[in-house]
């Protein structure tokens, strides 16, 4: 029994969504005014923005050393107002699964292409407002070739070994989300072959 047939069967009314209202369309985000039953019965209007997901990849690249790298990349980000070091990522195309888009982002940015691309998790981004899930991938087996990236897309490649990587988080290099999450989730988790 799912936790609103719960709430039913004691009598209370269902938690969630009782009424929504559209207040913005865009290319990438929908805002949305929604009026929410909370748990406790309260009932208030929530901002929500919408957001069709994303997908982002953690890819391994084996140098002749031995050693692992991990492909970064340094992009632009205007709300950040600068450069940020991420992981490979994008918002997935309609009817698009998950793992499709982590295939063309990852081809899109770095040029590579991956053998295997194994799921990690997934992550709410800012559950606060938004419904935005990032689904987070390991790719491993990469085999180089070119980017075709987009019109808004200013980035460089920094391959840095997976070690560093981490560094990077601790030392505040790295501040994007995703990207720390990934990072921290491949290096309890994950065995990279």
């Amino acid at each position: 029994m799912s936790h609103g047939e719960h709430d039913l069967a004691k009598g209370d009314s269902p938690t969630g969504k009782v009424s929504s209202r559209r207040v913005y369309t865009g290319r990438v985000v929908s805002l949305d005014v929604d009026t929410v039953r909370f748990p406790n019965g309260a009932v208030g209007k929530l901002e929500m923005i919408r957001h069709s997901g994303a997908s982002a990849v953690v890819p391994i690249l084996v140098v002749p050393s031995g050693e692992r790298q991990v492909l970064l990349i340094r992009q632009y980000r205007y709300a950040a107002e600068g450069f940020v070091y991420e992981i490979p990522a994008g918002r997935l195309d309609n009817g698009e699964t998950p793992e499709a888009c982590a295939h063309r982002e990852l081809k899109e940015e770095t040029g590579y292409t991956a053998e295997h691309m194994v799921g990690l998790t997934t992550i709410f981004t800012t559950p606060g407002f938004t419904d935005e899930r990032v689904h987070l991938f390991l790719a491993t087996g990469l085999v180089s070739g070119a980017a075709a990236l987009e019109s808004d897309e200013v980035l460089d490649l920094h391959p840095v070994s997976f070690g560093y990587a981490l560094e990077m988080i601790r030392s505040g290099e790295i501040q994007d989300g995703k990207t720390i999450s990934a990072l921290l989730f491949v290096a309890r988790f994950q065995k990279i072959e």
